[in-house]
């Protein structure tokens, strides 16, 4: 048993009882925020390139976005059970230098004037496919390196920096791209993933890899036992309905979204990373409001209300006209009640879903909500593209932002609208079947629905 002020990592070496203290998670702690800050100023950087430097267009940016996000359709069930039989420093040090590369070629091959949209493609599936197995790792490490006592400190850290990124970052990624020039930014971004790398690699403690089995967990019963539960609760089946509806038309609005403000409102990089970080401090506001609105007026009608509100904000923007000094302000007003309401929205689902599920399943849940809520992103994306060649970018605002609204309107016509001031107790865990292992070696970690919204995924509100 390890003392009160101490305990032992599997490879013998003492953690520290302070947290601050501890060398090993101090290097995770900064290395995880420069890759955060280095992916969420990429979501804008390379968008912005493709825009500025090689003037593409509606439907290329789409295609641009889709490829970046397909990796979390692709990659998201498995990399959880692939992290479980790596060392987790290993593949965060090989996650930043692979994206550091990439991002770093890009630079280079912009400034020479011999990067094209198929190489850009190739960058942003690099970099998207790269994060998500950072993500899950950096988020497994954790256990790791601190004591059980020390992972609520932990934990708090580290989604700190990571909300902090999403707000900083895409300001950085705008002002980047606006005095520096697109390749320069990109290549500032790489630099972010090489202090990652560098911080990371000098993580003293090596964690232990699970001993290997001769038969290979069968991943896919487990996994269809997740959908199966999902699909045969109503609550959370309207989640992953919702969740679909909302992620499509959002991202089919992003894609005009990044179009139409440098181009029909004529705003800087730095002023359109500006208007995308007001997301940010509303999503702290909202987080404060959900700690007490729904114990007050009830689980169905903040989540119905607030969806409507946070959607339907984005209907003002395509008849934003005049000077900058007219249209950012009325942008970040727009972008901070989308943020607040967003993520009222984001943690009242939380609480429904981690509420009427069992621990047994709380991990398969999670995931697959996150799967189906994101599965349709990409497609949302390319719509965004084809229908601002065909409508242009203000008509393609106003009915993809329209679209957003019938993320609300299967709340409000499902049971999730009737939930009260408190919340269901969770059903008896289903049986698992005779080819799964009992769970007594050791509950799934609870995952959060982060974002964007109704799901488990990106915080919702990135670009």
């Amino acid at each position: 048993m390890p003392s009160s002020s101490t305990a032992a990592s599997d490879s013998g070496r003492p953690v520290p009882s302070s947290l601050w203290r501890d060398g090993d998670f101090r290097r995770l702690w900064v290395g995880q925020t420069a890759s955060q800050l280095g992916e969420h100023a990429s979501l804008v950087v390379l968008p912005l390139f493709a825009v500025l430097t090689l003037d593409a267009g509606g439907a290329q940016l789409g295609a641009l976005r889709a490829v970046g996000q397909a990796p979390i359709l692709l990659l998201s069930l498995f990399v959880g059970a692939w992290v479980d039989r790596w060392r987790t420093r290993t593949l965060m040090v090989l996650s930043d230098a692979g994206r550091a590369l990439a991002l770093g070629a890009a630079a280079v091959a912009g400034l020479l004037g011999g990067l094209g949209l198929p190489a850009l493609l190739v960058v942003a599936f690099a970099v998207g496919a790269l994060s998500v197995v950072f993500d899950v790792a950096y988020q497994a490490s954790s256990v790791q390196l601190v004591r059980r006592d020390q992972l609520v400190r932990a934990n708090s850290a580290l989604e700190g920096s990571r909300s902090a990124a999403q707000i900083g970052g895409p300001a950085l990624g705008g002002a980047l791209v606006s005095v520096l020039s697109a390749p320069v930014a990109a290549a500032s971004g790489a630099v972010f993933f090489a202090l990652s790398f560098l911080s990371i690699r000098r993580i003293g403690r090596r964690a232990s890899i699970p001993e290997r089995s001769e038969r290979p967990p069968r991943v896919w019963r487990r996994i269809h036992e997740g959908l199966r539960f999902v699909a045969g609760d109503t609550s959370l089946r309207t989640v992953c309905l919702a969740s679909a509806a909302f992620q499509f038309f959002f991202a089919a609005v992003m894609t005009v979204y990044l179009l139409f403000l440098p181009r029909d409102l004529h705003l800087s990089g730095t002023a359109v990373g500006l208007a995308l970080a007001a997301t940010g401090p509303g999503a702290l506001l909202g987080s404060l409001l959900a700690a007490r609105l729904p114990g007050r007026f009830g689980h169905g009608a903040v989540l119905v209300s607030a969806a409507v509100l946070g959607d339907g904000v984005f209907l003002f923007v395509p008849a934003l006209h005049g000077p900058s000094a007219v249209t950012v302000p009325a942008l970040l007003t727009v972008n901070f009640v989308f943020g607040t309401f967003s993520q009222l929205v984001n943690v009242t689902v939380m609480a429904v879903r981690q509420t009427v599920t069992p621990d047994g399943m709380q991990g398969r849940a999670a995931a697959t909500i996150n799967f189906v809520g994101m599965g349709l992103t990409p497609l949302g994306s390319l719509l965004g593209g084809f229908v601002v060649e065909a409508w242009g970018t203000r008509t393609s605002l106003l009915v993809t932002a329209a679209g957003m609204l019938l993320s609300p309107a299967l709340m409000a016509l499902s049971p999730l609208a009737r939930l009260g001031r408190t919340l269901p107790a969770p059903p008896e865990p289903p049986v698992p079947s005779a080819a799964v292992t009992s769970l007594g070696k050791g509950s799934p970690r609870r995952l959060s629905l982060r974002c964007p919204r109704r799901n488990a995924g990106r915080r919702r509100g990135s670009p």
